[in-house]
């Protein structure tokens, strides 16, 4: 989901898919958009999804907000489908075919978008699925602002400037999202608006991202998350059965931890 740097969470770039096709003469952007159409579906459906976040948060035209939840998601999951059969064109029914499937970072997040989409309605599930449309719609944003003329549209391009300086950070707060949601999840399990088998299957979800050869901001905030604990349970102040329950759950969630192979 190429390099960490250059595209949001990793992902090979959808300009980078397509640069070998052919681009008709005529205007630049159109041009662009007419050899690039996966490219501009992507662009689309992302959008659409960062549209459907905010009016869900912010219903500033009426309607139930409920439909611009499950939109979202819906757009979210179109879009990782696409992405998906970009990366693995070739559907094949084998063993091989699906270990790489599952290697995808769009395969997670398909997987994330039908999850909550059969769920109760849960607003942090809606912060990553926001916040990765954003920055690879803003990514596309650019490309077409930079054919349209390197003076084109000044206050967008410096805002998508100022977002793309925070693409780190960003990431980092989607993978912190993706952690604490499973606390979420089971608070909701307790109160009886989440089945039993939602946390189960949500962390296969989170062992996918664990597991990310491209995306490692879940494994790096894993870790980040277990040496803060430790440092603060190990403090003369902390209570010794406060201490030991803290290093049995460490240990619970080291046992359960993927292995992680190293990237190819």
């Amino acid at each position: 989901m190429a390099d960490q740097s250059d595209n949001p969470g990793g992902e090979q770039s959808e300009e980078q898919t397509n640069q070998e096709q052919p681009r008709p003469t005529g205007n630049p952007v159109m041009s662009h958009m007419m050899s690039n159409k996966v490219a501009v579906a992507l662009w689309l459906t992302r959008i659409f999804t960062v549209v459907c976040t905010v009016l869900y948060m912010l219903p500033l035209f009426g309607g139930n907000p409920l439909s611009f939840y499950y939109r979202a998601l819906i757009s979210s999951a179109a879009t990782s489908a696409l992405r998906l059969h970009q990366r693995l064109p070739n559907f094949q029914l084998s063993r091989e075919f699906l270990a790489r499937l599952f290697l995808e970072d769009s395969c997670h997040y398909l997987l994330f978008s039908i999850i909550f989409i059969n769920s109760h309605p849960n607003t942090m599930a809606l912060v990553p699925v926001f916040l990765f449309g954003l920055l690879h719609a803003s990514t596309y944003t650019t490309t077409i602002l930079n054919l349209m003329g390197p003076q084109s549209m000044m206050f967008l391009r410096n805002m998508l400037t100022k977002l793309q300086t925070q693409q780190v950070n960003i990431l980092r707060f989607i993978a912190c999202n993706e952690i604490f949601l499973m606390l979420a999840i089971i608070a909701m399990m307790f109160s009886g608006k989440a089945s039993l088998i939602l946390p189960f299957v949500y962390y296969r979800f989170l062992t996918l991202r664990y597991s990310s050869q491209r995306n490692p901001y879940c494994r790096t905030l894993f870790s980040e998350l277990r040496m803060t604990i430790e440092h603060l349970c190990n403090k003369p102040q902390c209570p010794q059965i406060v201490r030991n329950i803290t290093n049995k759950g460490i240990s619970l969630i080291t046992r359960l931890a993927p292995a992680v192979n190293p990237p190819q």
